[in-house]
């Protein structure tokens, strides 16, 4: 494979806005630090601002995230900064772009900024020359069901090619979900047991324990359908579920994880269950009578060699008892029953991940406790793998699409298949059922799990493991 020219100027529209100030700026000065980022750094919005009013913006951001600021690196991204102020929808915004962007021959264009403006970006790019030679970085959702989906792909591709399209989704930028697929891929003992033969069920939670912290608006567009089971939690089931990549490379990879989505069976109204958290019609910005979902539990299946019959169970939702995301692999019980109460016991081995807050990877199984009679207990045997070193996701990804890394951004094949597998349930669904916060969610998740069950509690842990 021809290694890709490295991008010689980064151009990040919407450098005023929230996502800028909370993880850009931060991801930005990282990369100065690692000595990934000796490019100019253009922003551009609508804003009325100059280059001044962005250079103070980009201290307060780099100031509030980082406990010990490198004084040097700081001020060495400060003298990267350009500034564009401007209406997407004009014209001379873009000739003023390009003005700044001077003899730089291979931009990347970073899209920070809501899906509604992405065609006219996009448009305004091609229309100024600036997509010649060049990358484009887009931010997630990628669409609100397939047909938007393929509708934003005709419009990127009609200026880029997809080798220089990137869409980004820091979820997968994160140490713990990179760490899923080297797990899977760098050791031999998983491949004997890692099927239909040996796995009963996989459980995946990723739970939060506050609302939509003043964002409203956008989650009564989006909801937990949209804005995680699709695509976050979709990613966490291709990385499990994917054969062995073909080849060493991100295209064997991104083909292994559509393969997937293929296969895995699309959704109906009787494989979900959705809910609503007391108080969230209160919020500012969320629609009287709205039934957007705050949480979602859903049933599916891969019609695979490897996976067929085997019941993946994903839930998410706001305002849980814990923020934690963490996958349960349930492996069958003993074909015999030499031990009674191993027997008896609920989940007898399984492979945990604990993927948010704190990186682990745990084996569980059973020991005999002392004593003359055989019984036992269950135990983990864990392994730590968070750290001090685990990098920002944004400054990881960001500095791979300034190097043409394409590996960990999601290709336009998945993005479709994955769209094709919740298609059916955007629309045809059952009311939102009502949950007190602080709670897993509806009851009827039970029910959905059944004889799989119960759903693991990640929050009640204790040092041997699971209670």
């Amino acid at each position: 494979m021809i290694t890709p020219a490295p991008s010689d100027v980064l151009v990040f529209f919407g450098a005023t806005g929230d996502l800028a100030r909370k993880q850009i700026f931060p991801a930005l000065y990282g990369m100065v630090l690692a000595e990934e980022l000796d490019v100019p750094v253009v922003g551009v919005a609508f804003s009325e601002w100059g280059l001044e009013d962005l250079q103070k913006r980009a201290r307060e951001s780099v100031t509030a995230a980082v406990p010990d600021v490198d004084d040097a690196a700081l001020e060495t991204l400060i003298g990267l900064l350009r500034y564009v102020d401007g209406d997407y929808r004009d014209p001379a915004t873009f000739a003023a772009l390009k003005e700044s962007v001077g003899d730089a021959h291979r931009p990347v264009h970073y899209l920070a900024i809501p899906p509604v403006m992405f065609a006219t970006v996009i448009e305004g790019l091609a229309g100024a020359g600036l997509n010649q030679d060049a990358r484009v970085v887009v931010e997630k959702p990628f669409g609100r069901d397939l047909a938007s989906a393929q509708e934003l792909d005709a419009v990127v591709r009609g200026a880029f090619p997809e080798e220089s399209v990137f869409r980004i989704d820091h979820f997968l930028g994160k140490e713990e979900i990179m760490n899923l697929l080297y797990f899977r891929f760098a050791n031999s003992f998983l491949e004997p047991v890692w099927n239909r033969d040996h796995i009963a069920s996989v459980q995946i939670t990723i739970a939060e324990d506050f609302g939509v912290q003043g964002r409203g608006s956008f989650y009564d567009s989006a909801g937990a359908l949209r804005d995680v089971l699709e695509n976050h939690m979709l990613q966490i089931v291709a990385l499990l579920a994917m054969e062995p990549p073909a080849y060493q490379g991100y295209g064997a990879v991104h083909e292994a994880k559509a393969n997937v989505f293929r296969a895995i069976r699309p959704l109906t109204r009787n494989d979900i269950v959705r809910g609503q958290f007391d108080g969230y019609r209160d919020e500012p910005g969320v629609a009287r009578g709205s039934d957007v979902e705050t949480y979602v539990a859903a049933r599916l299946f891969i019609d695979s060699w490897r996976w067929a019959g085997v019941p993946w169970y994903l839930r998410t939702g706001k305002h849980l008892p814990a923020t934690v995301h963490e996958v349960i692999v349930e492996f069958k019980k003993p074909p015999q029953a030499l031990f009674d109460d191993a027997m008896m016991a609920q989940h007898p081995n399984h492979l945990r991940f604990r993927l948010q807050p704190d990186g682990e990877i745990a084996l569980g199984a059973r020991v005999k406790t002392p004593g003359e009679e055989f019984v036992g207990e269950q135990r983990e045997l864990v392994a730590s793998t968070g750290g001090a070193a685990a990098r920002r996701p944004y400054e990881r990804l960001l500095a791979d699409a300034i190097q043409g890394d394409r590996a960990l951004f999601t290709s336009e094949d998945s993005v479709e298949a994955a769209w094709r597998v919740v298609d059916g349930i955007l629309t045809d669904h059952a009311p939102a059922i009502r949950y007190a916060p602080g709670t897993w969610g509806p009851t009827e998740a039970d029910t959905l799990i059944g004889g799989d069950g119960p759903w693991h509690d990640p929050s009640l842990r204790d040092s041997n493991g699971r209670k």
